[in-house]
């Protein structure tokens, strides 16, 4: 074990978003150490692991009291989860080690998508009419004999695997029997199946951080959803906010409700949330910072984003406490556009991507599959091929360049063999 000469942070499955966090607290004058909370994480993550941003990486083997012996000769100052899959064991490991903690009496409400709703319902806020399902007879009485829209969901599921769209009985039987087949894309069983009446309206994102029960809106995006390859509402782009408006102050004022109901006191936050027209209601809420590289284009537009703020919030509580109550300011417009394969197949390229490398507004790209990889059919978030990143001072140019590269996008954009 090396020997830490500096404070140390640790993070438990810093794949992802979060690993860009470690090198922000190296910057702050911190090491980290790194808690792998599966012994054999889904290749998607592990992929994306920075090893030699860490002094060691402790993993979990099942005892929690022997990952906490392993962890305190490092004594970090603070413990945070990383990937959805470590929101629980952070919560654990937090509290036995005495840091800055959600705790674990609501631990599992933080990931159980079922528990999640129910306890925001606990505290007085509206959500979705929703049943828990371990059997087929218990999902169909709830129902019912009339034909509606519903979602059916794992009751632990990460990246929008798993989620169906189902507007009859027979499609509702038939997205329970494949969920209650097959494991979740973090590698864990489903023991269980979350159906919830569809939600109407345009669905938000809100990140924030949280420090002693205090919540910063580090950004908030109004997102875009396509109904092709025989899914409903596929994200096909996420546009960044201005921070003050009418939908804003309905948007934060609700989440932080949930935040609250939730116990999320400590860290950052991503919430899904549906601005239906009876108000706002929760999709969902992950204790860790929004995934798909999505605070990188924040910082892009706003010059930080929620991986600075959540090193602030542990490493500097006094800036924090000074300017959470504050409005982040737009200089620049950004949006995410995700690039939608409309079919599969061994990839040779994209023939129209200098066309995307010259808009105006372009900044970046995240490409997921490359010449040479498997492509496939786009029909949740670990399918998306590219996601291309733009940004402007004005927001004019960059809804032409948005419209543009959706324009683009489709059969002429891949050349699959």
């Amino acid at each position: 074990m090396r020997t830490p000469h500096r404070p140390v942070v640790a993070i438990v499955d810093a794949f992802s978003t979060a690993r860009h966090l470690a090198p922000l607290f190296h910057a702050a004058g911190f090491d980290c150490l790194h808690v792998q909370s599966l012994t054999d994480p889904p290749a998607l993550f592990a992929a994306s692991f920075q090893a030699d941003d860490f002094l060691d990486t402790v993993v979990h083997a099942g005892d929690l009291d022997a990952t906490v012996a392993a962890i305190r000769p490092y004594a970090p100052v603070a413990l945070l989860a990383g990937a959805e899959s470590g929101v629980e064991m952070a919560d654990a490991l937090s509290e036995a080690i005495g840091v800055r903690t959600n705790g674990t009496a609501l631990s599992a409400a933080r990931r159980d998508k079922f528990r999640m709703i129910e306890t925001v319902k606990a505290a007085g806020l509206p959500a979705a009419d929703q049943v828990l399902a371990t059997d087929l007879d218990t999902l169909l009485d709830w129902y019912g004999g009339t034909d509606r829209l519903v979602v059916l969901k794992p009751l632990r599921g990460a990246l929008n695997d798993g989620v169906h769209f189902c507007g009859t009985a027979a499609e509702v039987r038939s997205a329970f029997e494949t969920l209650t087949g097959r494991r979740s894309a973090l590698g864990q069983g489903n023991d269980g199946v979350v159906a919830q009446e569809y939600l109407i309206g345009a669905e938000y994102y809100v990140n924030t951080v949280s420090m002693d029960g205090k919540h910063y809106v580090c950004d908030l995006w109004r997102t875009h959803h396509v109904r092709v390859n025989g899914v409903r509402d596929l994200l096909a782009g996420s546009q960044l906010m201005v921070r003050d408006g009418q939908e804003q102050e309905a948007l934060v004022a609700y989440v932080s409700k949930v935040l609250d109901a939730l116990g999320v006191a400590n860290g950052p936050a991503h919430t899904e949330v549906k601005l239906t027209p009876d108000g706002p209601r929760l999709i969902e809420t992950g204790a860790r910072v929004c995934g798909a590289e999505l605070p990188l284009l924040t910082r892009a537009a706003l010059g930080s984003s929620q991986l600075e703020w959540t090193v602030t919030a542990y490493t500097d509580p006094d800036t924090f406490l000074a300017n959470w109550q504050n409005h982040y300011e737009t200089p620049r417009h950004a949006v995410c556009v995700n690039m939608i394969a409309p079919t599969g197949g061994k990839l040779i390229g994209y023939p129209r991507m200098d066309e995307i490398e010259g808009l105006e507004s372009y900044h970046g790209r995240l490409t997921r599959v490359g010449p040479g990889q498997e492509l496939s059919q786009t029909i949740n978030d670990l399918t998306y091929p590219l996601l291309v990143h733009l940004v402007h001072e004005v927001e004019g140019v960059m809804m032409r360049d948005y419209m543009t590269a959706r324009y683009l996008d489709g059969e002429g954009f891949y050349d699959v063999a």
